[in-house]
């Protein structure tokens, strides 16, 4: 194949690269500037996309004999990424900018622009596997690796999508073989440190972030009776979970600490509760999407309508949860075995069928286990 290597700077793409390039295909590799700030540097395993890894990534590329680019998707990534964090959380909901970054960037954009040069197939870093179903079509799986598997991030890649998604690491059993494969081939990143947090907030101080863009407002901290508990300068600055740095001037009746249950930003106001609440027994959401062939195409059920059994996960390093889902008005309905801790709107719930990714939701609305009256 022609293949167009997506080198991030890291160990694991410089590796997915070495890989395709020894499997015999066509590689070109190619970093993506996704921010426009000339002095962005890198800080320990904070941020990525850096100066510093385009010039890891240019150095892995040397090493290993192959082209290597530079291409500018930076208003791209402002607009689908950034602008649409910012959008998600002055609603009140929580976004994985992860996800929408793979979706929108990665196999969006980055992929139409590989096919109209000719390429076949994008290769990545990321921990999963595409393989052929019983059936003959495409499908997403969790990597071998465990601890790795990154295919919660990757749920949101359709069917078009994963005919031209190359994965090489899929089938391998761990980080530190990757690494010592890095090594053994030369690679200076072997060593270098994974990268966490929200790659445009490096410092982690989201909140800060945020205050900057969406401002402060004065407003209501209740409790789930209505009754007001404390205030706040900004809803935005509050996720569904969040127990310190709410200053409540009001102690709860029963002396134990209050989580955030709830963000309302249409009225400027946090619902406050017991950690019991955070309990979620419901979850649902209109935009949805299937990584390869739908339901009933999988023969899961005979029509839309019918309750499957599957696995969901909300977190990229969650445990999956066994759960029924359903079809439902246009609504995707999981109601887990057990209830989920801690969900919020906006965040992501991707479906399982054993290893296999079935698709997955942004998650519009929840329903707490835990009756208002309890």
């Amino acid at each position: 194949m022609k293949v167009l290597a997506a080198m991030s700077g890291g160990v694991d793409s410089a590796v997915a690269a070495a890989r395709a390039v020894e499997a015999g295909h066509e590689v070109v590799g190619v970093h993506l500037a996704l921010s426009r700030m000339p002095g962005t540097l890198r800080t320990g395993s904070r941020g990525c996309c850096t100066i510093e890894d385009s010039m890891d990534a240019q150095r892995a590329a040397n090493v290993l004999g192959i082209p290597y680019y530079v291409w500018d998707f930076s208003e791209r990534f402002k607009a689908d990424v950034v602008d649409d964090f910012i959008a998600e959380y002055s609603a009140g909901r929580t976004p994985n900018p992860c996800m929408r970054c793979n979706e929108r960037i990665k196999f969006a954009a980055l992929l139409e622009k590989a096919l109209a040069l000719g390429f076949d197939a994008v290769a990545t870093g990321h921990y999963a596997k595409v393989v052929t179903g019983a059936s003959g079509a495409l499908e997403l799986h969790r990597a071998n690796a465990e601890s790795k598997d990154q295919s919660y991030v990757l749920g949101v890649l359709t069917a078009e999508q994963l005919a031209h998604a190359y994965f090489p690491l899929g089938d391998t059993a761990s980080k530190q073989l990757v690494r010592a494969e890095a090594a053994e081939r030369g690679l200076s990143v072997a060593q270098k440190p994974d990268s966490y947090d929200i790659c445009f907030i490096p410092d982690g101080d989201t909140k800060g972030w945020l205050a900057e863009r969406v401002g402060t407002e004065t407003g209501d901290i209740v409790d789930r009776s209505g009754a007001v508990v404390g205030s706040h300068e900004g809803a935005h600055a509050f996720t569904v979970g969040q127990r310190r740095g709410m200053r409540l001037g009001t102690p709860a009746s029963d002396g134990k600490p209050r989580f955030v249950l709830e963000v309302r930003p249409k009225e400027n106001t946090v619902v406050v509760g017991p950690k019991e609440a955070l309990a979620i027994g419901l979850i649902a959401g209109s935009r949805y999407s299937w990584a390869g062939l739908d339901p009933v195409a999988s023969g899961l059920v005979a029509a839309d309508g019918e309750a499957f059994d599957c696995e969901v996960q909300i977190r990229a390093h969650a445990d999956p949860v066994p759960a029924s889902a359903v079809l439902d008005g246009g609504e995707l309905v999981v109601t887990p075995v057990q209830p989920l801790d801690g969900v919020a709107p906006g965040q992501t719930a991707v479906i399982y069928v054993g290893t296999r990714v079935l698709g997955q939701f942004t998650i519009d609305r929840t329903v707490s286990a835990v009756p208002v009256g309890a």
